[in-house]
């Protein structure tokens, strides 16, 4: 992918994020974390509402891409599953929360499609 390319993805990324971050606010959620990374794993949202504490990964799907090839992959979802164990573990406030980790693709247009509980262990 070309320099140009690879920004325009960036950008439409971070536009996503803001846009699943406004959704989860609007259902009552209020976030923790924006882009939480540590050594082991990263999440792109952290958000809570009353003992529920949910890890959302969020993917851009580009016009005429299949949803199937941007969600991530076992070994991806692992990596945010320990971020966000790691986040509990460092905010003992939330140590006896639920933890849930949520997919959404958003599509153009503010099309999304969310794949809830996406998290074996979570």
């Amino acid at each position: 992918m070309r320099r140009d390319g690879r920004q325009r993805a960036e950008r439409h990324g971070r536009i996503a994020e803001i846009y699943v971050a406004l959704l989860y606010c609007l259902c009552g959620f209020r976030i923790l974390a924006r882009r939480y990374r540590t050594k082991l794993g990263e999440a792109d949202l952290i958000l809570r509402r009353g003992n529920l504490v949910v890890v959302v990964e969020v993917k851009y799907a580009g016009a005429g891409q299949v949803i199937d090839t941007v969600l991530p992959s076992f070994r991806q979802l692992k990596r945010i599953e320990k971020a966000a164990l790691i986040f509990q573990s460092r905010h003992p406030e939330y140590a006896n929360a639920m933890l849930r980790l949520d997919i959404i693709v958003v599509r153009p247009w503010g099309r999304f499609r969310r794949i809830r509980n996406a998290g074996n262990s979570t």
